[in-house]
């Protein structure tokens, strides 16, 4: 039988696209059996015979609980549940937890929420222990019980949530008031008439059925065609097979409601059951970065498309994890994985985002050619690689990552100097930081030689002055007959050296230089005469000169040591 093929289009369909992928892989469909990409053809396949028996519902349901479940509120509930067992099972006294009482009342709010009471009522009659639900309800757990019976009702609770349906039912409530709803509404389970009933049925009935009668309808005579793909569809008043796209938010008014944009009235702005199902995937197809929902939308490549908004790809278990990550770094990872596919010309990217509350819209970005460039770039990933690997600084009583920010600056085209300021004054106070500021200059450096090109000579004035910077440290520290990697008594220097570098204050920052030469009698390099005509050179040279006197020598020769 010929295979389904779904074509790539505007934004939200490609990331129903993603969404199908992503759900297929999740659950372990076949990929090259069940579905494959045709890249040549630019085209997401499903073979028809796997599409008439799969149940979609059923699949729909798997995969939201498996991506979005780590992160939504009955995962919160285990999780307070077993750290509450575990403060009682130590017999460290509920007393002495004052968490305790939070997690029981967070606990029991929840459970006697309206969506999980609507939740539970639709499936008391298919799970196991039922009234153990219906005791959190008439006698909540409290502080005031006896250790034991807090312990026992914990326990059963536990174990009453981990039946699947129960943690089916319970995660899909939280998913579709917290996610799902962000990008459609107004119909199945979202529709506010249907709040009370079964979740499956209703998805069932306005999605799955529609999708397999569609599929096994011969449309030779059909004379209606869907907006997003062209696909004959029927298109008489009783037709299930027309769909109105306003249940998709921010895309168009009720259809039913207000006609009046059509031409006589006559509303013929509707998508078949299969684009429908994929707008129902949607929020598979974007990541959930911090507070925002993302979508990279490299139209160029299928593959990318689907490799750069991939889920499957994320270990589960860490899509909490990653829910808190910021944008810049996601935008360095998975743009990590679209430059692996070596496509020959990536032009600019636009980025889809979407604010988790209900009324939030969409915002699109652009990540420019340039920037992709530079985050391609051999040495500027590998800066980037090292600092992934120990991002964080704590500066007085603030902790700054150092590779988001470094990111954040990029895609921003913002120059690091700001940043390398900040790290240099604290490496005054701790010596480790200096390290942080030794990469993200050496980045600065790089991104200045790739946007201009100005490569040999500016490697090679930036190396000297650095030497410079250090041969001078050397010579001050001979002086005073201290060690080499003892600088408590240069500290002010380089303070007063890097504020008057922050505000661009030549005058000052030469006549302390000049000072510091003059003692040592070394000669004055004929750097600071070039940067004296230029502002990105004095910044260059002067970072590179400062991190040379604080020691980025020694610094570095550690780094190489350890690998």
């Amino acid at each position: 039988m010929e295979p389904i093929k779904i074509t790539k289009g505007d934004f939200l369909k490609n990331a129903g696209i993603v969404g199908m992928y992503n759900m297929l892989h999740v659950l372990k469909a076949r990929e090259g059996e069940d579905f494959w990409t045709d890249e040549e053809e630019q085209v997401l396949c499903i073979s028809r015979e796997f599409a008439l028996n799969a149940d979609w519902t059923d699949m729909y349901f798997k995969a939201f609980v498996e991506i979005y479940g780590p992160m939504c509120t009955y995962q919160e509930i285990i999780n307070r549940i077993e750290k509450c067992k575990g403060v009682i099972e130590k017999g460290d006294g509920i007393e002495k937890n004052s968490s305790i009482k939070d997690d029981l009342k967070y606990i029991t709010d929840k459970m006697s929420s309206s969506s999980y009471k609507s939740g539970f009522a639709n499936i008391r009659d298919k799970i196991e222990n039922p009234e153990i639900y219906e005791n959190i309800k008439s006698r909540k757990i409290n502080v005031k019980m006896e250790s034991d019976e807090i312990l026992k009702r914990l326990s059963e609770l536990e174990n009453f949530l981990k039946q699947p349906l129960c943690r089916e039912t319970f995660c899909m409530k939280s998913i579709i008031y917290n996610y799902i709803n962000c990008f459609w509404n107004g119909k199945s389970f979202l529709h506010k008439a249907n709040a009370t009933e079964d979740m499956r049925e209703m998805f069932e009935k306005d999605f799955s059925k529609p999708l397999k009668d569609y599929l096994l309808k011969s449309h030779e005579k059909s004379m209606g065609n869907c907006i997003e793909c062209n696909a004959l569809i029927d298109d008489g008043s009783r037709s299930n097979e027309k769909v109105p796209i306003s249940f998709m938010n921010d895309m168009a008014d009720d259809l039913d409601k207000k006609s009046s944009a059509f031409w006589n009235c006559k509303v013929d702005a509707y998508i078949c059951p299969l684009c429908a199902y994929l707008y129902a995937l949607v929020p598979l197809g974007f990541r959930l970065v911090g507070n925002k929902f993302v979508f990279q939308n490299i139209d160029c490549s299928l593959n990318a498309l689907i490799n750069s908004n991939e889920t499957g790809k994320v270990v589960l278990e860490e899509n909490a994890r990653h829910s808190e990550e910021k944008y810049a770094t996601w935008v360095a990872r998975t743009l990590n994985t679209v430059f692996k596919l070596k496509i020959r010309e990536l032009n600019n990217i636009p980025v889809i985002l979407r604010g988790t509350n209900e009324k939030d819209g969409y915002t699109f970005n652009i990540l420019h050619k340039d920037i992709l460039n530079i985050l391609k770039d051999k040495k500027i990933m590998e800066y980037l690689e090292k600092l992934s690997k120990d991002p964080n600084v704590k500066i007085k009583n603030d902790f700054l990552n150092v590779y988001e920010s470094s990111i954040e600056n990029l895609i921003n085209y913002n120059n690091q100097y700001r940043l390398i300021n900040r790290l240099i004054k604290a490496s005054i106070e701790t010596e480790s930081i200096l390290s942080r500021a030794v990469l993200v200059f050496k980045m600065q450096v790089r991104t200045f030689i790739i946007m201009r090109g100005k490569g040999e000579n500016t490697e090679m004035n930036v190396k000297s002055m650095a030497n410079s910077g250090y041969k001078l440290r050397k010579a001050i520290l001979a002086a005073k007959g201290v060690e080499p990697d003892a600088d408590e008594c240069m500290r002010g220097t380089i303070y007063r050296l890097t504020n008057a570098l922050s505000v661009g204050n030549t005058e000052r920052f030469m006549d302390m230089i000049i000072r510091l030469y003059t003692s040592s009698r070394l000669d004055v390099p004929n750097g600071f005469i070039d940067m004296l005509q230029d502002r990105e050179k004095f910044n260059q040279y002067g970072y590179a000169f400062i991190l040379g006197l604080k020691g980025s020598h020694y610094v570095s020769k550690e780094e190489n040591e350890n690998g």
